[in-house]
């Protein structure tokens, strides 16, 4: 009998029970249980057999034997000891001779990877998941495009625009790295146990960071000053960064921009173009 491809609620309960783990909303482990909205995941990301995609947490497997599924290899980044030693077994059993390199390590703090992904797909982390996504992209510069599932709130800031009322500090730090999209929300009876929040669909394509990484660091720092006080005019904002209002403000101004905006009003570029006037 062929073996079946992709895991289902009951195959995931008896992995579960089987590694001792009982997964709780308060640690945020919620797997997923639908195996369409695994394909639709993998199709979403546009995953083809000859590439090499880098998984964040794959957890069980179900997202990760998706992506398997399509021929392509998969680096599957597990901090969880008993997940990344179960994975391979799970993926040899349900897709034999399956391309799968599993790596026993927190994401945040992974220097180096053992192939070149040019893709990112994951079910991220919710606690984790801006950072985790910005580590990454900094990181890892093969990377040229991803797909992640995290918290609605937090992937639509990501992916905000200036001016919009969610915009803020992760999103001026992810246009560093590329464009950004939602595409689409995400059930949450496909996750067991169901979450007490809604999911969203993210989606990055990288371009060329618009300047060097002295100037990025600079950059960056700019944005958490101003969105630590983003009520304030970036004149009163940066005041402490840059050596006082004044100086801040002729700054700003010498980069082109008013000094009584507001960090939500500027893009990325604006924010370097003051870390510039240095």
């Amino acid at each position: 009998m062929k073996p079946k491809k992709l895991l289902g609620p009951a195959e995931i309960r008896d992995l579960a029970a089987l590694l001792d783990i009982q997964p709780t909303k308060k640690l945020g482990q919620n797997f997923v249980i639908d195996a369409n909205t695994v394909r639709k995941i993998v199709a979403t990301a546009g995953v083809v057999g000859s590439e090499t995609v880098v998984e964040v947490g794959p957890g069980l497997g179900s997202l990760t034997l998706g992506l398997l599924e399509t021929g392509a290899s998969v680096v599957a980044v597990e901090i969880d000891e008993r997940l990344a030693t179960q994975l391979p077994l799970t993926v040899e059993l349900m897709q034999p001779g399956a391309k799968l390199t599993v790596i026993t390590a927190d994401a945040l703090r992974i220097p180096a990877l053992p192939d070149v992904p040019s893709v990112l797909v994951a079910n991220l982390p919710y606690n984790v998941s801006v950072p985790v996504l910005l580590h990454f992209l900094e990181h890892f510069d093969s990377l040229k495009r991803g797909l992640v599932m995290v918290q609605a709130e937090v992937g639509e800031r990501v992916a905000a625009a200036p001016g919009s009322k969610v915009y803020g500090s992760p999103s001026a730090k992810a246009a560093w790295y590329g464009t950004w999209r939602t595409a689409g929300k995400v059930s949450r009876q496909v996750f067991w146990p169901v979450p007490n929040v809604d999911s969203i669909l993210v989606g990055f394509d990288r371009h060329e960071q618009p300047g060097t990484e002295a100037e990025r660091l600079a950059t960056f720092a700019i944005i958490d000053a101003a969105f630590q006080q983003r009520r304030k005019m970036l004149r009163q904002a940066l005041a402490e960064l840059l050596g006082g209002s004044a100086t801040a403000s002729a700054r700003i101004e010498a980069a082109g921009l008013p000094p009584t905006a507001r960090g939500e009003e500027l893009s990325v570029l604006d924010f370097l173009a003051i870390a510039r006037t240095a």
